[in-house]
């Protein structure tokens, strides 16, 4: 006598491992659909900011500008100084908008504008010169265009 062996529940098996393992991958490339194919900037404009900040803190004009500030500034007031602006949007690159903002060391310093996009931001502290001590600092935002 001679035992048949029965292969259909086998395949049958693997036939459903492989369908949900289709299944899963197509839920997960529409899950992550809009990720894929963003690209991440802000290591670039965190660069950007920092470099404009330190090339602020290392000029005299610029640092006395700053600490000569009534607190706090904010960029669209028309006290805020001239030079120091002039100096933010010469150096921000054409992908970019940026706003910076003076406050005292102990302040939040946060932007009052309502944005959908994602805002990068950076500060540098301006403490003093060689006749004022007057901690502040220097809050610079950016955004892409």
């Amino acid at each position: 006598m001679r035992i048949m062996k029965n292969n259909k529940g086998w395949i049958k098996i693997v036939e459903a491992v492989i369908s949900i393992l289709l299944v899963t991958s197509v839920v997960l490339i529409f899950i992550n659909q809009g990720y894929i194919g963003q690209k991440d900037i802000s290591s670039k404009v965190y660069a950007v900011e920092l470099s404009i900040l330190r090339e602020i803190e290392l000029n005299n004009t610029l640092r006395n500008d700053t600490l000569n500030a009534e607190l706090p500034m904010e960029w669209n007031n028309e006290f805020f100084p001239l030079e120091l602006k002039n100096k933010i949007v010469a150096r921000t690159p054409s992908y970019l908008n940026c706003e910076a903002k003076i406050c005292e060391m102990n302040d939040t310093c946060i932007i009052e504008k309502d944005f959908d996009k994602d805002i990068y931001s950076q500060a540098a502290s301006i403490v003093s010169n060689l006749e004022i001590y007057s901690p502040r600092q220097l809050k610079l935002f950016c955004w892409t265009k």
